[in-house]
């Protein structure tokens, strides 16, 4: 059986590091993005919607893994990841 020494150091030698992460974040943060002109949070939700129900993320993974798409699938797997740079850039997600 373990004591409590076994789990205490290593958890408090954590806080620091968990810390430091959380400062050196917060100093670098540019905040949020605008959104292109036109654009809108609900309406970059609405197209990723309509493309993740035509299996899009699919193309996105097989494409970042190096697997072949026909012309069409690429188009598409790119406006996906544009989408989707954009909705979190712009922090709609929160």
């Amino acid at each position: 059986m373990p004591n409590n020494r076994t789990w205490f150091f290593p958890t408090l030698l954590s806080v620091p590091v968990l810390a430091g992460c959380a400062a050196s974040n917060a100093a670098t943060d540019p905040g949020a993005r605008p959104l292109p002109k036109g654009q809108t949070c609900t309406g970059i939700q609405q197209e990723l919607r309509g493309l993740d129900r035509r299996g899009v993320p699919a193309y996105v993974e097989r494409l970042s893994s190096g697997g072949k798409l026909n012309p069409e699938q690429r188009s598409q797997a790119t406006r996906y990841s544009d989408l989707l740079d954009q909705y979190l850039g712009a922090r709609c997600h929160v």
